[in-house]
């Protein structure tokens, strides 16, 4: 049997991200990743959908966003990709800043759920040939199987 590949097609509104999240859930608890890990998984794929949503499509048009789990022997492959506007990648993710004893005033948004996608996952890629698409790889831990 070939390792399962799941499709899921949504438009791109904020609403419909409870579907993928979801999906999600259950795609990775079938496959045995812990309660953390889909909590962790969870988070940055809404914030990778959430990108889709806010920036991929302007207002006037309307967009999908095409989400796809391939699951392998040890980790899950999460692909959210958009036909929008291409982001650029190296203009928004510079050099950390550090928010310590900063005023929320001076905070300027974004990058900030980059960051976390980065902390959450084990691999973050990002393809902006045709639209955006962000590339998730988890790892499963296994930890009862080492006890």
């Amino acid at each position: 049997m070939t390792n399962p590949r799941i499709h899921l097609t949504i438009p791109a509104q904020a609403e419909y991200i409870d579907i993928v999240r979801l999906t999600l859930y259950g795609v990775a608890n079938k496959a045995g990743f812990s309660y953390e890990e889909i909590e962790d998984m969870k988070v940055a794929v809404s914030e990778a959908c959430t990108n889709a949503v806010l920036h991929a499509y302007d207002f006037q048009h309307f967009g999908l966003i095409n989400v796809t789990f391939q699951l392998e022997k040890d980790y899950i492959c999460i692909s959210v990709k958009d036909s929008g506007s291409s982001f650029q990648f190296e203009q928004t993710v510079s050099k950390p800043v550090a928010l310590h004893n900063q005023s929320l005033d001076n905070i300027v948004p974004g990058g900030l759920g980059i960051y976390m996608m980065h902390a959450l996952m084990d691999s973050v890629e990002f393809r902006t040939d045709l639209g955006t698409e962000v590339i998730l790889t988890k790892r499963i831990s296994r930890k009862e199987e080492l006890a």
